[in-house]
């Protein structure tokens, strides 16, 4: 073969292998499809109208307007959340499924169930943090008990003729831990939603409940309840005048966190994109005032330290569920 035709065979292989970057680029450029490039979910754990549906819709909310994106709100309640822990863990890893949720919850379950249906240290990536709270004892508005002290006699003269409401992971086992520091044989009455336990309350068919903030300062500012003892170990900004277990001589520590979970995997940009999202709403004063309103503290937290602090939240509810003597199912 010649030097020229060399040079030729050399030009057509170059040629070729244009023509087939030419094709393929379009290809390329339509698989880095800019996210969002639909919908984001985010997925609350239980009922619309819940104290949990509206922190989560709130959040929607916010984050749709700093995203530029619509942001829809999916219920999936069932299982103390683990039906919409399992859904996210299960969904395609593009950061458009986010679930939005209380920490603990999530860690409790790891140990309150035998099997549970996903590892939520490695199923989930934990994202970014919402907010500190905590749940509280509740009683009636007009209830004879002014103190947690008043509670506490009249629960040991009752025995296991006494009662209280729960329906979540984390007030479940604040009270079993309350109960086995205060020497109670009080029994727990489970409710599907907080809602549901409000007209037992009010008649005194359960003398207490044990529920979460949100809930609770509604029922509060309706005039229903009244609120007993705060389950963090220090009065919270948002409601300083709501006492400790610890300050009335029970020592307890159950300060709680929501935060934003997505399925193990999602890219690293992508979840530092959600991450400034979230950190962008919670420096807002609107949401801080939110927040506040519904019992929490702000939140804000990078990626690293969100995952880190899920991994502690599942270690630190191994020994909770064990103090609180409550055995898997």
């Amino acid at each position: 073969m010649s030097k020229d035709q060399i040079m030729i065979t050399r030009r057509g292989a170059l040629a070729l292998a244009a023509g087939a970057a030419a094709m393929l680029a379009p290809r390329f450029a339509f698989a880095q499809t800019a996210y969002p490039s639909k919908n984001i979910s985010f997925i609350c754990a239980f009922p619309a109208g819940s104290g949990a549906d509206v922190l989560v819709r709130f959040f929607a909310e916010k984050v749709a307007a700093v995203a530029g994106h619509t942001v829809i709100v999916e219920n999936k309640p069932g299982a103390a959340g683990s039906i919409a822990t399992e859904f996210t863990a299960r969904a395609p890893a593009d950061g458009h499924t986010i679930f939005v949720h209380s920490g603990n919850s999530i860690a409790g379950n790891m140990w309150l169930m035998k099997k549970p249906p996903v590892d939520a240290a490695k199923d989930l990536q934990t994202i970014a943090t919402v907010n500190k709270q905590a749940f509280m004892i509740t009683v009636r508005a007009d209830s004879p008990y002014k103190t947690l002290a008043d509670l506490v006699a009249d629960q040991k003269a009752k025995g296991d003729k006494g009662s209280y409401a729960v329906n979540a992971t984390s007030g479940r086992v604040l009270a079993e831990e309350f109960k086995q520091i205060a020497g109670l044989q009080t029994l727990p009455v489970s409710y599907g939603t907080a809602s549901d336990s409000v007209n037992d309350m009010l008649s005194g068919q359960v003398d207490f409940g044990c529920h979460d903030p949100v809930f609770s300062l509604a029922q509060v500012r309706s005039g229903r309840f009244r609120v007993l003892a705060l389950g963090a170990a220090e009065r919270l900004q948002g409601i300083p005048d709501i006492p400790t277990f610890k300050e009335q001589g029970y020592d307890i520590d159950q300060l709680g966190w929501w935060g934003a979970m997505v399925p193990a995997g999602v890219p690293a940009d992508i979840v530092t994109t959600i991450n400034g999202w979230f950190n962008k709403v919670l420096a807002e004063d609107a949401t801080k005032e939110f927040l506040m309103k519904q019992g929490g503290d702000p939140y804000i937290s990078t990626p690293e330290e969100s995952q880190k602090l899920m991994e502690e939240t599942i270690t630190e509810w191994k020994r909770l569920v064990e103090v609180a003597k409550i055995p898997a199912q």
